[in-house]
Formats: structure tokens, sequence, C-alpha cells
């Protein structure tokens, strides 16, 4: 294999994504919240992919009666219900679980509205949107 990189001309190609960012919302009525991960979405490639983050310091700020385990356990929920293997939204499609899990809700962890984009790669595009919404605020610190 040569250096460099190995994408030929056709999977190089820019195609459509689409992305909400995953929020923890600890008191809906107060309306506060931290990002903690980032679903992407891209019909062309057939990629659906959570991931989260959850900055434990920066939640207590907001609510230091927070449940944190009851949220890590909503979070990796986000995680596994991408997968095809396991959880509720087995056998959906990716643009059918992408759909579910973006769906508006109040409750504590909860997406926020959906945006679009062109990627090449939407496993990089995902790390890049980490870096812009979810670690970019533990790293301003």
């Amino acid at each position: 294999m040569s250096g460099g990189n190995a994408m030929s001309g056709a999977s190089a190609m820019t195609v459509v994504y689409e992305y909400a960012v995953i929020r923890v919302v600890p008191c809906v009525v107060r309306g506060e919240l931290i990002n903690a991960g980032v679903i992407v979405y891209s019909q062309p490639r057939g990629y659906l992919c959570a991931r989260v983050e959850l900055d434990e310091v920066r939640l207590r700020a907001i609510d230091d009666g927070v449940d944190v385990e009851g949220v890590r356990k909503a979070l990796a929920a986000y995680e596994r219900a991408c997968s095809e293997d396991s959880g509720p939204l087995r056998g959906e499609s990716p643009g059918s679980r992408f759909r579910w899990l973006t769906a508006p809700r109040s409750t504590v962890v909860q997406t926020g509205p959906v945006h679009a984009g062109l990627t090449a790669d939407p496993a990089a595009e995902l790390e890049r949107l980490l870096d812009r919404f979810v670690r970019r605020a533990a790293s301003a610190r």
C-alpha cells in the first residue's frame, strides 16, 4: 500500500450529511444546558454514529443535584441506538434511527435542531463537530 490518501476519486466525493448536537438540560424549566455529544447521519454513505463526552464539572455547575449516572445512561443510549446490532431500534434503517433520535423532546437529554452539510468523510466530520461543539467548551477553561 502506498502512502498518502488511498481514496479513489469516487469515494472522495463530498456527500450530504446531517447532524445534531446532543445536549443535557438538567432542569428543563430553566433551559440551561451543556453540549455532550453529536450524532451524524449520511444517507449516501450509510453512516450513522453518535459520540458523547460528558463534562461532569460543567454539568454539576448548572445543577449540583443532577443524576449524573442517569444522564450517562441516557447518553449511552444514543450511541447504542446507532448500532445495527443492539438496542430498541435494531432492524430499523439508519435514517429511521436518526429521525427517531433527533425528534424533539422535553427530557434531560435531547438533541438540538438538525443541520446539514457536505463532507467526504462523515467519521472525520463527527470528530470536527465534537471539537467545535463539545470539546471546545472544555478546552476553553
